[in-house]
């Protein structure tokens, strides 16, 4: 159960800084606060390598054909970048969905290889997505690493410990399968990590499924299947995804459509304004408009 006390203090915080409905640094590098109100609609996003502990309300998370929901006292592990289609499914001014997310750090998970890589069963599965209740000691080293921010000299002094702490919890869990899958350098979750790395690195550059193979040192069927299996997704049909989410950030900021098309990789803007719109719904012209418009 999570204790009321952290709700009131994350809660507080998001609100002292006038951040509601937004990811809140918190000080600490990789950490994050987030609290909302009000429940969100379910839109096209991108998850990053994070590890959430929902303290109050709920979300839920679409990717491929899976529903992952979590709710107070859970914690989702996410072991690579993927896009999905998420948002909070319980929420009220009077109980915010409230949660702390903080960033997986590979090196940090390779680093524990010696202490956990031979004490753990052999894992199979492809969860790159996954689900459990937080234990007391998960909870507890959060916790500590998010009031370690209240203090510098805790804040510089205590941190590395901490994470590293949280990363090895997590490892542990009955839901870090595909963690442990990432102790080891060759297996094929780190294979498909490191391309997604490289697509993710300049999402404008046209690699062919060819060179995606050939730098997860695979061959291009074995590279297809591991890669949907991880993703739920094609290595294309991910570009795709991520050139249009990065699309929509940049118009939602105020970039031109043309310029948002061309810094993205799309060469023709009437291609870019179709499968814009068959994304989000809504050709380009209109939501940078409609972003103007309510700015």
């Amino acid at each position: 159960m999570v204790p009321q006390q952290l709700i009131t203090e994350v809660s507080e915080f998001v609100r002292r800084r006038n951040a509601f409905g937004e990811p809140c640094e918190t000080g600490i590098p990789g950490l994050l606060a987030y609290c909302n109100p009000q429940r969100t609609t379910i839109e096209s996003q991108f998850y990053e390598p994070v590890m959430c502990l929902v303290l109050q309300g709920a979300k839920e998370a679409h990717v491929g054909g899976r529903t992952i929901r979590y709710g107070a006292g859970a914690s989702l592990i996410v072991s690579h970048a993927l896009p999905v289609r998420a948002g909070v499914t319980e929420a009220s001014p009077a109980a915010p969905y409230a949660s702390l997310v903080m960033q997986i750090d590979i090196g940090i998970v390779r680093s524990l290889h010696d202490e956990i890589g031979g004490s753990q069963p052999a894992e199979t599965g492809h969860e790159t997505l996954s689900v459990a209740e937080a234990d007391a000691p998960l909870l507890d080293a959060t916790a500590r690493l998010f009031r370690a921010a209240q203090d510098p000299v805790e804040a510089q002094t205590l941190t590395p410990l901490i994470r590293k702490e949280i990363h090895f919890r997590l490892l542990r869990a009955r839901h870090g399968g595909m963690l442990r899958q990432l102790l080891q350098h060759e297996s094929p979750a780190s294979r498909i990590c490191r391309v997604i790395s490289l697509i993710r690195a300049d999402c404008k550059a046209h690699l062919t499924v060819a060179a995606m193979a050939a730098a997860a040192g695979m061959s291009q069927s074995t590279f297809h299947e591991h890669f949907k299996a991880l993703t739920a997704t094609t290595p294309l049909q991910y570009q795709k995804e991520l050139r249009l989410l990065e699309a929509r950030r940049l118009l939602l900021s105020g970039t031109p459509v043309s310029a948002a098309a061309y810094d993205v990789g799309y060469e023709s803007p009437a291609q870019f304004s179709r499968e814009y719109a068959r994304k989000f719904g809504l050709p380009p012209r209109e939501e940078r408009l409609g972003a103007a418009l309510a700015s």
